[in-house]
């Protein structure tokens, strides 16, 4: 089993629809938040995943839960709150590409301790970390403290997935990133991340920097552009996207994520001790998977990820 750990929430997508009354603006809800949606999409995969998370006591928090059960994702993880559900107002752009204004603070996802972490037994193959939850305090912390507690002992990867919105303090995600690079097995980031933490620098650098700590596989997503692998034994070499429709791309960097760890799973390659076996045909068929899944991902309205038999 696969523990995804950090934010839940919901997602407000404005509706364009005609209305002779002014005051009035047309939403669809859709459940989300990174974590939230790579459980979801590992479920969907056909890998047994749980979520680690703060959820609200409210309605919404409650239908999270809902549909956390009803995709077949472990609930025992969760820890719940007297505090309202995060929400994140979600604008599309022309491209397809989401842009986020959040309302967070002091809600139930950013509420998690020290003390509530679970021990961990066997059943746990791997950790995986991500988004704004990685700097929003105290959430922030308590999962910096799971990671330097189960390094060495499961897998773990790491997505930055930068949102300014809910913190903007970029030196503060530098430095975080910076730490937790020093922990992760399996980075995935995309140049988009890349270019709001470091701009100005080549992410090759970058990226080979990160892999002289515990990472042995970072894949680089570049939208339209394909993806790149950097592999710390076989080198680095790069797929192009697959040619779709674009409804729009929201979701498809958590589903790239997902793919990542259900193709490692379906392998029996799901430890840092499996990332060290991979031939370099192995890597190239995880990332092309992968690639796969997100395109599929972006032919779709909102964060719908794919399921096994459709790929």
């Amino acid at each position: 089993m696969y523990l995804v750990c950090g934010e839940a929430l919901f997602d407000f997508f404005s509706v364009d629809q005609a209305s002779n009354r002014a005051n009035t603006l047309n939403f669809q809800a859709l459940a989300g938040g990174s974590p939230f949606n790579v459980a979801v999409g590992l479920r969907r995969l056909g890998i047994d995943v749980a979520l680690l998370a703060g959820l609200s006591r409210d309605y919404l928090g409650q239908r999270l839960r809902q549909v956390l059960e009803t995709e077949g994702v472990n609930t025992d993880y969760l820890r719940e709150f007297d505090a309202p559900t995060t929400l994140a107002m979600v604008a599309v752009g022309a491209d397809g590409s989401p842009h986020y204004s959040f309302r967070g603070e002091g809600c139930a996802d950013r509420l998690l301790l020290e003390a509530h972490l679970p021990v961990l037994d066997q059943r746990v193959r791997g950790l995986h970390i991500g988004s704004f939850s990685l700097v929003v305090q105290p959430i922030a912390d308590t999962l910096l403290a799971l990671v330097r507690r189960e390094r060495g002992r499961r897998l773990i990867s790491l997505d930055p997935n930068v949102r300014l919105n809910p913190q903007p303090d970029i030196q503060l995600w530098r430095q975080r990133i910076g730490e937790l690079v020093k922990h992760a097995d399996l980075i995935k980031v995309s140049d988009e991340d890349l270019a709001q933490l470091y701009p100005g620098q080549a992410p090759e650098a970058l990226i080979q920097g990160w892999l002289e700590h515990s990472a042995k596989l970072v894949f680089l997503t570049r939208g339209s552009q394909g993806a790149t692998v950097f592999s710390r034994v076989h080198g680095s070499w790069s797929v192009a996207a697959q040619k779709v429709t674009v409804a729009d791309t929201v979701g498809a960097g958590d589903t790239f994520q997902a793919a990542l760890i259900a193709w490692l799973t379906e392998h029996r390659l799901d430890s840092a001790q499996g990332l060290d076996r991979l031939s370099r045909e192995q890597i190239d068929a995880q990332l092309r998977f992968a690639v796969g899944a997100a395109a599929l991902t972006c032919t779709q309205t909102g964060p719908e990820l794919p399921y096994r038999h459709q790929l």
